[in-house]
């Protein structure tokens, strides 16, 4: 059994692992000319977590996983609002969770499978067309691919959905924010090594996340009502963050000097069906939760695992392997856009006072009894 994968991301690159565990071969279809590195931060666990494990990939993850030392929360001015220990901070995570880039995720899956899988960097699908006993992809190298499943995981705006489902406008659900992260070459003096800082203020977010390695990710989120307009992050963020103060000139300065920014709309996926045929999404091409949720990495990776279990266990029968697999994770997904959607209310917050509120819970936790039970409880047992 062959596959055609679309997008060498994390869905695409758990995908050919899983299928290669379970003998299928696969082609990885990747439109950027070479690999990608970095990305935000994610908290990784769940059911992600799960079949890492499974996979045989956790020991690997584990070991790129970073510990925040300390989350310092602060006012525009730079001033500090409250700080959480790490460890208030891994009780919180709980023990079955890692945080860890998104790209070093990916360098874990594309060590386990650049060998057993062909990859082609610079290429993008141009037209699909299936029958009952294949599915043909035409790409922009010019050659004509064929397999028994086209797996659709090239991400939020996946060229395999216009294909194959329809136009991006049919399945998009805007949450009217904007996002962008980079990866700086070097700290903030003002933040000391291995603390994450943040601070929020009337619609945006800014943080610079101590991700291991002396390495350190910028981040900005805010509102798009705030009335900037363009894709270039180097003219609207200065437009939108230009009369904060703290660290924010150098996290500027620091993104002229970045190799790549991520800088996209936050929208979620929803599509009524999964799979049309042999084609089938996977990840945020399919359902999208945002980083609201917080859980996209995760259900890459075990979106993956289940549905190369379904397809294991279903043998040839295509259709009945996809059926089953939807049926199995969409009640998960679905839970995770509902959180998605309702945390998009209050992330981050224009009003001051509802900010304030967002945050007593984790000034409550930053207080020394609280901060006892809960190492106590979740650390300590």
């Amino acid at each position: 059994m062959r596959a055609i994968i679309i997008g060498a991301g994390i869905a695409g690159l758990a995908a050919a692992l899983r299928l290669s565990q379970i003998g299928w071969d696969s082609l990885i279809i990747e439109r950027a000319p070479q690999r990608r590195s970095g990305g935000y931060a994610v908290t990784f666990g769940g059911l992600g977590y799960d079949a890492a494990e499974r996979m045989g990939i956790l020991p690997d993850l584990q070991q790129r996983a970073f510990i925040t030392e300390e989350l310092v929360y602060h006012k525009p001015s730079g001033e500090q609002r409250f700080t959480l220990t790490g460890e208030i901070i891994a009780a919180t995570l709980g023990p079955r969770t890692m945080n860890i880039l998104r790209g070093d995720i990916e360098t874990v899956l594309y060590d386990k499978v650049r060998d057993s899988a062909e990859i082609r960097f610079g290429t993008t699908i141009t037209a699909v067309d299936q029958d009952t006993h294949a599915v043909h992809v035409t790409l922009s190298d010019g050659t004509l691919e064929h397999a028994d499943l086209l797996i659709g995981a090239d991400g939020l705006h996946s060229a395999t959905r216009a294909l194959a489902f329809g136009p991006e406008e049919d399945y998009l659900l805007d949450l009217e924010h904007r996002v962008a992260v980079y990866m700086l070459d070097k700290r903030p003096a003002a933040i000391a090594p291995g603390t994450t800082a943040t601070l929020s203020s009337r619609g945006r977010t800014v943080a610079v996340i101590s991700a291991g390695d002396s390495r350190n990710v910028a981040f900005f989120g805010y509102r798009t009502d705030r009335g900037a307009r363009g894709d270039d992050p180097a003219t609207v963020l200065p437009q939108v963050y230009g009369d904060l103060g703290w660290v924010i000139p150098e996290l500027l300065a620091g993104m002229a000097r970045t190799d790549s920014v991520y800088f996209d709309t936050i929208s979620q996926v929803v599509a009524p069906a999964w799979s049309h045929g042999r084609v089938v999404l996977l990840g945020d091409a399919a359902w999208c939760v945002t980083l609201f949720a917080g859980y996209g990495s995760a259900l890459a990776v075990g979106g993956a695992d289940r549905l190369g279990t379904e397809l294991e266990r279903h043998g040839g029968d295509i259709n009945a392997a996809l059926a089953a697999w939807e049926t199995a994770l969409r009640p998960e997904v679905e839970a995770k856009q509902k959180l998605g959607r309702r945390v998009k209310g209050v992330y981050p917050p224009a009003n001051p006072l509802l900010l304030w509120l967002t945050q007593l819970p984790l000034r409550l936790a930053a207080l020394p009894p609280v901060r006892r039970y809960m190492t106590r409880r979740f650390i300590k047992g």
